[in-house]
């Protein structure tokens, strides 16, 4: 089976008439999947208007972000089928790394 990470990009919050709400705003800016079950694997450059990601991985993984990430079985772990909300530097050209990890 391979792993994967399915990574969502988003610019803003949504707002409402009443102000802003803690939930993306869609349409996300960008999609990526990155394949980790042959190893580690990073993303492409996040857009340069991303300011926060929504990641979500059918297996258990460590994830890494930065320019020139390399995830590790020591990195952030994320358990299977789960999805977290992120927060990256705007025009920081962050990538996020993932490794298999149990």
């Amino acid at each position: 089976m391979a792993s994967k990470l399915y990574i969502t990009e988003y610019a803003d919050m949504a707002q409402t008439v009443r102000g802003g709400a803690q939930i993306a705003q869609q349409p996300s800016i960008a999609n990526q999947t990155v394949d980790y079950s042959g190893g580690v694997a990073s993303s492409a450059a996040f857009n340069a208007a991303t300011t926060y990601v929504r990641i979500h991985t059918d297996s258990i993984c460590s994830i890494a972000f930065g320019t020139a990430p390399t995830a590790t079985t020591n990195s952030k772990r994320m358990p299977a089928d789960s999805t977290e909300y992120f927060g990256v530097p705007l025009n920081g050209s962050y990538k996020v790394s993932a490794i298999i990890n149990t």
